[in-house]
């Protein structure tokens, strides 16, 4: 009995597992709108916007994502201290999303530039023969085209992403791998909770990829009437 309840450790772990899915949606979302913006910046025909965006692609993935969250953890808070003058401290959770955002913008910049690359350009012209302003071309034309093509990829990079928020633990979030740490160090029962973390870790990305799946089948059967 005392396993099904998890040793009265399983209504923490499922907090665990909440506070893991709400970084990883997080971070999504602050990745997804700078690979947006970086993927534009590479298609920009202006030199300096696609040196910086190239810097920054570069600067990410040649780094590992745990030192991207040191510094955004130890050192976004002395600099927003040193900025507004009085001591200011960045929380676990917004360190995790923010530095787990930027390190999935470096990568979902390439998958939009590559998806935006992919779409035919007699689209881009049909687009303009209708007159449509830059803005209206991109939102209505190319962007529906590209998401499409973008989705796979787009989708095993989320998974990653999930994955790599146990890093967060490490600065003092309380996600999944750290409430089952204390599971442990409770009960003395490494392998079944680290067992049981495994099977939600699993069950998360599942759920995601199986998201991702339904989503590019009905995008293909929309577009194809």
């Amino acid at each position: 009995m005392s396993s099904l309840t998890l040793d009265g450790y399983g209504g923490l772990i499922i907090l665990g597992a909440v506070t893991t899915l709400l970084v990883a949606l997080a971070a999504t979302a602050i990745g997804s709108l700078i690979g947006i913006l970086m993927a534009a910046a590479k298609l920009s025909p202006s030199r300096v916007l696609r040196h910086f965006a190239g810097a920054y692609t570069t600067t990410i993935r040649g780094v590992p994502d745990l030192l991207v969250i040191f510094l955004v953890y130890y050192g976004g808070s002395s600099t927003l201290s040193h900025v507004i003058g009085k001591p200011i401290e960045i929380n676990a959770f917004g360190a995790g999303a923010i530095s787990l955002g930027l390190v999935f913008g470096a990568y979902a910049t390439e998958i939009f530039r590559g998806a935006i690359l992919e779409v035919p350009r007699g689209q881009f012209e049909a687009a303009a023969a209708l007159g449509l302003s830059g803005y209206r071309q991109f939102i209505h034309v190319i962007a529906p085209q590209a998401w499409r093509l973008a989705i796979p990829a787009f989708g095993n990079q989320l998974t990653v992403l999930l994955k790599e928020t146990a890093l967060v633990s490490l600065v003092g979030l309380e996600d999944l791998m750290r409430r089952t740490g204390f599971a442990v160090e409770g009960t003395n029962r490494p392998f079944f909770f680290y067992l049981v973390a495994g099977v939600l870790y699993f069950v998360l990305s599942f759920a995601m990829t199986s998201a991702f799946g339904t989503a590019r089948r009905k995008t293909a059967t929309a577009l194809a009437r």
